[in-house]
């Protein structure tokens, strides 16, 4: 029984794919985030060169 516990090992597989996916995700609305203020004052600035 001991050992057939020590060879399964899809329980530890799917738990480091979670921790992967979760930092992935976090790492991706990260990224979203910085990008999306930069982006909304490029934007503000190019709608201010437009409409003068």
């Amino acid at each position: 029984m001991t050992s057939l516990l020590l060879r399964d090992e899809q329980g530890q597989t799917m738990a480091e794919y979670s921790v992967v996916l979760a930092v992935v995700t976090l790492l991706v609305i990260g990224s979203l985030t910085l990008l999306s203020t930069g982006l909304a004052g490029q934007i503000t600035r190019i709608a201010g060169y437009i409409f003068q």
